[in-house]
């Protein structure tokens, strides 16, 4: 099998434009698409996050256990998010709360403000004696 200069690739990607997309690295893939999502251009996807910290470890920018965090910590996030949309797909029903604060009952405040009732006699009017 006879290797390709840089000469015979280039002519190659010039002829087949599609080649350049199959001959590009993994890591130059994953960097794109998480720009896109940086932008909001485009969906963020785990896979590009996990084949960019795969890259960093083999390159000793970062240590494994820091990956392992990093990773997990996006993966968390990411069912939180879909969670979240789940939810608003399927609002939970509205549930009424009771009021905050010391709520005095309706009773108390009907006695105060209405007038007096037949059965209660005024403490200032006179007896009437029989």
């Amino acid at each position: 099998m006879t290797e390709l200069g840089g000469s015979q690739i280039s002519s190659l990607m010039e002829v087949l434009p599609g080649i350049a997309q199959v001959l590009r690295s993994p890591v130059a893939d994953a960097i794109v698409n998480l720009i896109r999502a940086a932008c909001r251009v485009r969906e963020f996807d785990l896979a590009d996050a996990e084949e960019m910290l795969r890259y960093a470890v083999r390159r000793n920018l970062m240590g494994a256990e820091e990956s392992d965090r990093v990773l997990a910590e996006a993966r968390a996030i990411v069912a939180r998010r879909a969670e979240r949309a789940a939810e608003r797909e399927h609002p939970k029903p509205v549930v009424k709360s009771k009021p905050k604060g010391r709520v005095k009952p309706k009773a108390a405040l009907k006695s105060r403000h209405s007038k007096p009732s037949a059965n209660r006699r005024n403490n200032h009017s006179p007896r009437k004696r029989r």
